[in-house]
């Protein structure tokens, strides 16, 4: 059987920026991304249904027949039987989306519904709706991920020099070193990824994950939710958050209920507000409505996509929202809403240059030893063109 992960629509708007340079099936959600838990479950690879701009990077593999599934829906045993279960020309339907499909290639493009014959769904599901989801179901998404994760698996030993408390179990994969750390397991689990590093007097309370090839540095203070991405480092304070991965908060200042892409970096003492003063519930902008949005929230700081970054003693505002490429720098708060591609801050915004923004991603990929290539080139032009 092929297996495609398509973007629902609605929920790809909601996600931006995050979705300007991924589809939603690459969106890290728990531990692991979309794709990932999905290949898991399926035990097969998957490809991907997404905007043009963005086919090159993540292609779309056709059969004779397929299996759609929205790559906004969480796996289950549950749902995958009854995904399986679809005969051709069938979809599952949820109370507001389509969860599954099984169509030929001929209907695969347009993604043409209008001969199936709808099946309801009889599973409960975890899903993204809205970007906020991302840190406001991290407790449910990190305990499931554990579990399957480490699920007939032992753990590396944990060193006696760990101060631990708390009942959750705390798995450290092969090549992790964790030395003079406080793990508090009390209200969920702790998940060391592999070659990941938790410094001396770091205090963590789960649930929480740190990726592969991480860092936590010194005296660093967590407190779960919170998700680290692989190939990125943190310090400071961290409350509710997930970095998707390959971004630093390397240093001391705030952040809570918030969510970064990849290749972010926030300067030294950059802070960033989760509550407003009158503790009313948080708007933040909606790039798909143009307009502020309320996340029905009391808690929410600050999304940022890919490439962006601060300069050191940036202040950010509750609920604020950053696009892709964006440099913000100098005194005082910037809007609550930056575009992609902005320079400045407070005091102003300008356009960022396209060339040097390519120039410094390139730079930046190569510090990861990756390779910053025409493909991905072409992707932040795109989201350049959108944003003008």
């Amino acid at each position: 059987m092929n297996y495609i992960l398509f973007d629902d629509q609605k929920v790809r708007n909601g996600l931006l920026p995050l979705t300007f340079t991924r589809p939603v099936a690459d969106i890290r959600f728990g531990i692991s991304t979309m794709r990932e838990k999905w290949e898991r479950i399926l035990g097969a690879e998957t490809s991907t249904l997404t905007e043009s701009y963005l086919r090159k990077k993540f292609p779309v593999v056709k059969g004779d027949t397929n299996i759609l599934i929205n790559s906004s829906v969480c796996p289950s045993e549950n749902l995958l039987a009854q995904i399986q279960a679809l005969g051709t020309n069938q979809a599952l339907v949820g109370d507001v989306k389509v969860i599954a499909m099984n169509l030929s290639g001929d209907n695969l493009d347009a993604m043409d519904t209008s001969e199936t014959t709808e099946v309801k769904l009889d599973a409960e599901t975890i899903c993204i709706n809205h970007v906020w989801d991302l840190f406001a179901k991290l407790d449910i998404t990190i305990d499931s991920d554990f579990k399957c994760i480490t699920k007939g698996r032992k753990s590396q030993p944990v060193s006696e020099t760990n101060k631990i408390i708390g009942d959750n179990p705390i798995f450290i994969e092969e090549g992790a070193v964790v030395e003079y750390a406080f793990l508090n397991a009390t209200n969920g689990p702790i998940y060391i990824g592999k070659d990941a590093e938790v410094m001396e007097s770091s205090v963590i309370r789960g649930p929480f994950a740190l990726g592969e090839h991480s860092v936590v540095r010194a005296g660093t203070k967590i407190y779960g939710p919170t998700s680290i991405g692989p190939h990125s480092k943190v310090g400071g304070e961290i409350s509710n958050s997930l970095i998707i991965g390959y971004s630093n908060k390397a240093h001391d200042g705030f952040i809570g209920n918030s969510v970064l892409g990849e290749w972010c970096n926030l300067g030294a003492g950059t802070n960033v507000s989760n509550l407003k003063n009158t503790y009313d519930t948080v708007r933040i902008w909606s790039h798909h409505q143009e307009t502020f949005v309320n996340t029905g929230l009391q808690f929410c700081g600050l999304i940022m996509g890919d490439h962006s970054k601060t300069s050191i003693n940036t202040m950010l505002n509750t609920g604020t929202v950053v696009g892709v490429s964006a440099n913000l720098f100098g005194s005082g708060f910037p809007r609550q809403f930056v575009s992609s591609f902005s320079w400045g801050g407070f005091s102003g915004l300008k356009k960022y240059n396209l060339n040097k923004a390519l120039q410094v991603a390139e730079i930046v990929y190569a510090r990861r030893d990756k390779v910053f290539d025409n493909i991905e080139k072409d992707i932040l032009r795109n989201v350049y063109n959108l944003t003008l």
